[in-house]
């Protein structure tokens, strides 16, 4: 996948706002680079948690995250106003991985882009356990073609 794909917003599947905070912008007036990995773990897990009725409180399932990259494009800074982008590129029996990206609301192109994968565990053991069910169909309408 090229990376003027990966940049567009078209390419993505679904969305949630983002809002900065002043305490985001680092001493050179940007958002710090660490923020667009907690940008695209809360993109990624409120899907999970509203569309995927992920519990992640007491449910028997968890996910870890076990790869993650990001590629920076644009700064972003306080006041701007997000929109965290989130398609599903792969997914394996325990793991899913994401495409995610991070947009200034009411542009096309990404200020930065990336992946992470979750693998899904028992809660208790730790061990890989199969995404089924209703968790498995949302996911897989994320699915890139």
């Amino acid at each position: 996948m090229s990376d003027d794909t990966l940049l567009r917003r078209d390419h993505y599947h679904w969305f949630t706002p983002i809002t900065l905070r002043w305490m985001d912008n680092d001493v050179y007036g940007h958002a710090n680079n660490v923020n667009y990995y907690s940008w695209f773990d809360t993109t990624a897990n409120t899907f999970l948690i509203e569309q995927g009725g992920l519990d992640i409180h007491h449910g028997k399932e968890i996910g870890y995250i076990v790869h993650s990259e990001c590629f920076y494009r644009s700064a972003v800074a306080f006041p701007d106003t997000l929109d965290g982008a989130l398609r599903v590129n792969r997914l394996g029996n325990s793991s899913v991985e994401y495409g995610l990206a991070i947009f200034r609301q009411g542009e096309d192109t990404a200020a930065a882009h990336g992946r992470f994968t979750h693998v899904f565990v028992n809660r208790e053991t730790e061990k890989p356990v199969p995404i089924s069910g209703s968790l498995r169909d949302t996911l897989a309408s994320l699915m890139s073609s």
